[in-house]
């Protein structure tokens, strides 16, 4: 399973579940017709809204790097943050983290284990900030969704939600990394292993409020966002509904059959929306245009950013 072109497959899977429910659910030319009516403004305001999110995000980023004693100033750390935000829209897995990790160690020399263990961190903000949003999301839409896909949501927010606790045990995370590295090298572990769960710990305590502020902050711009696509496609929706919807559709996204959740994304709303007494083709609609506001100026964002400031 860790075969790069088993991964990419994989992450293949989602585009053609998109195929799939466009083929089977949408009527195409209603489908168009919704882009082609939709009103102008509130697209061009959910566009514009990106700005506020990534720098939410880097500005938590900055936060956390400060707890391991590196402090960028904005402009620098824009240079590392949006090519990462370009790399890891269009690869599968998490390479964007990686890029912003070379970054940090080309052009500041902080250390691999530093940024591995800044970037973890990071991600579990996103992660957890998440699971918060997705649990009021089930409660919310307790009418629209099954109770077997409820349960099932509920079971895999636990297990996403206690699995990286063991990483701030360190009577479970170290032996279990030690043997690990044993297992697939030889000789004990490297220094830099010690350092990393050194940096994992000093992102522990009150500090991390601000993280986690900036974290709900960009989720609920996020929120803001596809609420506004809603308004621009005159989907009768309220923003808590829309907010439940691309919480809970977030959370599917994690799983690794979709780049930027495309296919997953629009099969759960063309799953729900006929509970709101919506037709699917509006659910398709919807999740494309949430992609087409949130993710395609991101990933233009980044790409022009990475070309500007190429990695080495």
């Amino acid at each position: 399973m860790g075969n790069p072109r088993f991964r990419l497959a994989m992450r293949l899977l989602g585009p053609l579940l998109l195929v799939w429910v466009v083929w089977r659910f949408a009527d195409f030319g209603a489908l168009v017709d919704v882009f082609v009516r939709a009103a102008a403004w509130p697209l061009l305001a959910a566009v514009a809204f990106n700005a506020v999110a990534i720098h939410a995000k880097l500005w938590r980023w900055r936060c956390l790097l400060q707890r391991v004693h590196v402090d960028l100033s904005p402009k620098s750390a824009y240079r590392a943050f949006l090519p990462s935000l370009y790399l890891g829209l269009v690869t599968p897995g998490r390479v964007g983290d990686a890029l912003r990790i070379q970054y940090l160690k080309r052009d500041h020399a902080v250390g691999y284990a530093e940024g591995l263990a800044v970037s973890i961190v990071d991600r579990l903000c996103d992660v957890y900030v998440l699971l918060a949003f997705v649990a009021l999301g089930v409660v919310h839409l307790a009418r629209a969704v099954s109770a077997p896909m409820a349960q099932a949501t509920w079971i895999a927010v636990a297990i996403v939600a206690v699995a990286p606790m063991l990483l701030f045990v360190p009577s479970v995370a170290e032996p279990g990394a030690q043997w690990l590295y044993r297992r697939f090298s030889d000789g004990e572990a490297h220094e830099g292993l010690r350092t990393f769960f050194t940096a994992i710990r000093r992102q522990v305590g009150i500090a991390l409020g601000g993280p986690l502020v900036a974290t709900v902050l960009a989720f609920f711009v996020n929120y803001v966002q596809a609420w506004l696509v809603a308004v621009a496609f005159r989907i009768d929706l309220t923003f808590v509904d829309v907010a439940a919807l691309v919480a809970i559709s977030s959370f599917l996204s994690l799983f690794p059959i979709s780049i930027s959740g495309i296919g997953v994304r629009e099969s759960f709303f063309a799953l729900v929306f006929p509970a709101f007494g919506l037709v699917e083709t509006l659910g398709i609609a919807f999740g494309l245009g949430v992609f087409a506001v949130i993710y395609v100026p991101t990933l233009l964002a980044g790409f022009f950013a990475w070309l500007a400031w190429p990695p080495s």
